[in-house]
């Protein structure tokens, strides 16, 4: 498959690196078409990886992810271009983390709303996803660094294309993968990140996840 990761940082590499090494063609999408952190990322995945501008990122993918910052993100959607993402199921891997006041960050958008609602509602023709942005980048395309059994969710409106994406996770070694619901089910998912950060306070590690018990 053709997919467009869209950021440049940890993130976005991240997921392109373990995409392409299981061979997908991926381009990573920046705000400029020479962006020093994305060559890198080209000259050391091989002849499956390219990079481009966003919009570029956009137009060659079959799927996207929005790996952007998640202040960040509808302008970076915006200029990978409304039509270029129509029709496509898009992964938001984002979360709406407002550092302006320190750390640790707080929320830009929560309780009554969420940002892939938002980028829902701009870009209605897209089917968005929101899925891994409960856990650190490795975590997202290794679920085994973390032993034992932990869970993955997913919220979306598109049932196929939340099968589409459901697919990608299990490429990645995911088996406990929790459908939330429709995209307003986000909200919940993007408010575990104040937990989530105190936890990486208190474990000083970053390699954990969630495990929902339930009977």
């Amino acid at each position: 498959m053709q997919i467009g990761v869209l950021g440049t940082g940890v993130v976005g590499q991240t997921i392109g690196t373990a995409l392409a090494r299981r061979g997908h063609a991926v381009r990573l999408g920046s705000r400029t078409a020479n962006n020093t952190k994305a060559l890198d990322w080209v000259a050391s995945n091989g002849e499956r990886a390219s990079q481009g501008t966003f919009s570029d990122a956009a137009t060659f993918a079959e799927l996207v992810f929005n790996c952007t910052s998640g202040t960040a993100s509808l302008e970076a959607l915006r200029s990978a271009g409304i039509g270029n993402l129509a029709g496509k199921v898009l992964v938001d891997v984002a979360n709406p983390l407002d550092f302006s006041h320190g750390m640790p960050p707080t929320l830009a958008i929560c309780n009554t709303d969420s940002l892939a609602e938002q980028i829902q509602a701009e870009f209605p023709a897209t089917k968005v996803v929101k899925a891994l942005n409960t856990m650190s980048a490795p975590v997202m395309v290794e679920p085994s660094l973390v032993p034992g059994e932990h869970d993955v969710f997913m919220s979306g409106n598109d049932p196929q294309a939340k099968a589409q994406v459901r697919e990608l996770l299990q490429e990645f070694g995911w088996r406990n993968i929790v459908d939330l619901g429709d995209i307003t089910t986000a909200r919940g998912t993007e408010m575990v990140l104040p937990i989530w950060l105190r936890l990486w306070g208190a474990f000083k590690t970053p390699l954990f996840n969630f495990r929902i018990a339930r009977q």
